[in-house]
């Protein structure tokens, strides 16, 4: 009971922040709901018995890369008058809101067709160090790579954007 109880408090948070990423106008009011998104990830990791992804999840993502953002996001120096008009935003919400309707009663159909919680879903090493080191490397090995050469180069883009918004001024 009680984690089924987490299980709803971590998805409502997860689902809240994704949508403060998409409301908010400012760059760090997005960034602080990705923050919350990606802790409460790290909390549906944890009550699937994943120990690693859980500790990976906080310390890499919520953690190390947030901090990059973060970091990143303040160096601009981004105000409100750099922002730019947004004319007819509300709209683009209301046909997002219309197309996400038909998808939502999809799934709420499947979840309702899925066994009771009494069922096993995890196996033995499930989220161990090994089985997720295997898989990552095995079968992931350029994904992982290409994401890390993509990190890399957005910072150095923040940096020189920087450095010439610095120069115009």
């Amino acid at each position: 009971m009680f984690a089924e109880w987490l299980f709803f408090v971590f998805s409502v948070l997860s689902v809240l922040g994704a949508l403060g990423l998409v409301l908010f106008r400012h760059p760090m009011s997005g960034a602080m709901s990705l923050i919350v998104t990606m802790i409460s990830l790290a909390g549906l990791y944890a009550l699937l018995s994943a120990k690693l992804i859980f500790v990976l999840q906080l310390i890499v993502y919520a953690g190390a890369i947030m901090s990059l953002i973060i970091f990143i996001i303040m160096f601009l120096n981004i105000q409100t008058e750099d922002l730019p008009e947004e004319k007819g935003r509300f709209y683009y919400l209301l046909g997002g809101i219309i197309l996400i309707i038909p998808i939502a009663s999809f799934l709420i159909k499947v979840v309702k067709s899925l066994p009771g919680s009494e069922t096993t879903i995890v196996g033995n090493g499930f989220g161990g160090v090994k089985e997720v080191g295997l898989v990552l490397f095995q079968d992931w090995l350029l994904p992982f790579e290409i994401v890390s050469i993509l990190l890399l180069v957005s910072l150095v883009g923040a940096v020189v954007l920087a450095g010439k918004r610095r120069l115009s001024k």
